[in-house]
């Protein structure tokens, strides 16, 4: 009995389905209604990012909000994310949030077709860590003036790294590690290798 005491305190109820599962439930019913629009394998493309002669996966911003207010607000951080998703051009696929007590704070992830907004709020700090990945034709720059106007964040600390842009260095390197197989064909051969 206490194991799901425990677990409905976490927003986890045994005797039905959550909330995060029916809305999956929900959307997979609608995907699965639209087979029409998705491209077959032949058409997908990678979606990795070309820029001045730099190929790779996506950015990802690590955005820290400092200052900032409205950070237990289930209800208002979901439509921001909401928002974030709109502004960059990316595809919302789900939302999961988290409230944690006593201290209010969230933690959750909004799911992409391009990948993700993560958050994790401080409130008792007025402070909030995200993170913000994108692949394809998505601008995650445009999230950031979002996440600082919808918290009033006093101040805002981005880092941006480029996910993947070793890739083709890396399969470079493989390749050029990569030896042709030694065939022994008789004595010569065998004494070859000795040497």
């Amino acid at each position: 009995m206490a194991y799901a005491d425990t677990l409905f305190q976490l927003g986890m109820d045994l005797t039905r389905s959550s909330t995060a599962q029916e809305e999956d439930h929900r959307e997979n019913a609608q995907l699965a209604h639209a087979t029409d629009s998705v491209p077959s394998h032949e058409d997908r493309k990678d979606f990795f990012i070309e820029r001045d002669g730099v190929r790779f996966a996506g950015n990802h911003l690590i955005i820290d909000l400092f200052g900032a207010r409205r950070l237990d607000d289930l209800k208002h951080i979901e439509r921001t994310l909401k928002r974030c998703v709109e502004v960059a051009g990316a595809t919302l696929l789900h939302i999961h949030l988290h409230h944690f007590t006593p201290n209010g704070g969230v933690s959750g992830v909004a799911v992409l077709s391009e990948s993700h907004i993560s958050i994790h709020s401080w409130p008792e700090a007025d402070y909030a860590a995200l993170d913000v990945f994108m692949c394809g034709e998505a601008k995650p720059h445009l999230a950031i003036d979002v996440l600082r106007e919808a918290f009033g964040a006093r101040d805002v600390v981005v880092k941006e790294h480029k996910r993947g842009e070793e890739l083709d260095q890396l399969n470079w390197k493989a390749a050029s590690e990569r030896q042709a197989p030694v065939r022994v064909v008789g004595a010569k051969t065998k004494a070859r290798k000795a040497a």
